[in-house]
């Protein structure tokens, strides 16, 4: 089973890997892609952040021509006034049969939430906050923010799993 996550972010690659590892088993070929994901670097709201994973997915099968494209977008949203992260996962089939899924909402802290207001990135918000360098390539906020009691990585493998839904159980789908 050949599968395409259209980004190179180890994260991403290794949240996808250990989902379909256990459906695939020693078929999986899990590759890597490169693709734009058609929204601005920063992503917010709802909208915007799942149009990043759904153009990621769909690019990275194409591109590839994969079975499954696989694509993870992560953005904020504020709500109440309070700044939260976001996260999407799409992944299409190559017949075109599209599952979604979306979550992971935390509580940013306040010098993050000013931060991004102003147009700084998650990313670096949260290596300021931390002193860790490149947190989005490894616990994410997500890890930094619980205290290490969940990653990014693992946030990523619970929202593919939620989008694998309409795949792995079609006949709820019709």
């Amino acid at each position: 089973m050949k599968v395409a996550v259209g980004s190179t972010n180890p994260v991403k690659v290794a949240a996808t890997t250990a989902v379909l590892r256990p459906l695939y088993g020693r078929a999986l070929n899990v590759t890597p892609v490169a693709v734009d994901s058609g929204v601005p670097h920063q992503p917010w709201g709802n909208e915007e952040t799942l149009q990043g994973a759904l153009n990621r997915a769909h690019t990275a099968q194409r591109t590839s021509g994969a079975t499954l494209g696989v694509g993870f977008e992560g953005g904020l949203l504020e709500v109440q006034g309070r700044v939260f992260t976001c996260a999407w996962c799409a992944v299409v089939r190559d017949d075109d049969v599209t599952g979604i899924a979306g979550g992971e909402n935390v509580l940013l802290p306040p010098s993050v939430a000013t931060d991004v207001r102003v147009g700084t990135e998650l990313g670096p918000a949260m290596d300021r906050l931390t002193g860790v360098h490149n947190t989005k390539q490894g616990g994410g906020a997500i890890g930094a923010l619980t205290g290490g009691l969940l990653d990014r990585q693992t946030a990523y493998e619970h929202l593919l799993t939620m989008a694998l839904a309409r795949l792995l159980t079609p006949a709820y789908y019709v």
